[in-house]
């Protein structure tokens, strides 16, 4: 059973992809779960830096995986990221720019507000 689908703004989680579909549940959309121990919840806009980080730490998220129907992902797909790897990215220097209306609020356990605000392209206004 999936959470409430919140995003880190307080509103309803928007989809994150559809092409290429993502997510844990692979319902287009950063929901998560008890069965997602990875937390699968930020939509991010994949870039070549991070996808050469990724793989440099063992997840390969660009090369075609048919067995899994997986075609790899490739600079500008959205994709939900697990949260600690977008923090780890973020150390690193190579976090990838991500939409707050489609990254779940559960991303807030792991990811303060203030560091996602930094690479969002859906920044709300102020005041």
């Amino acid at each position: 059973m999936q959470e409430t689908s919140i995003n880190v703004l307080g509103g309803p989680l928007e989809l994150c992809s559809a092409a290429p579909l993502t997510g844990f549940f692979r319902n287009g959309c950063c929901d998560t779960g008890p069965m997602d121990r990875g937390r699968h919840t930020v939509c991010a806009e994949m870039t070549e830096e991070f996808l050469a980080l990724s793989k440099y730490l063992g997840n390969d998220l660009s090369t075609p995986r048919p067995e899994y129907g997986f075609a790899g992902l490739k600079p500008g797909d959205h994709w939900c990221l697990c949260a600690a790897r977008f923090l780890q990215a973020h150390e690193e220097g190579a976090a990838p720019r991500l939409r707050l209306a489609a990254t779940h609020i559960r991303t807030l356990d792991i990811v303060p507000l203030s560091i996602l605000r930094q690479y969002a392209v859906d920044l709300p206004p102020e005041g």
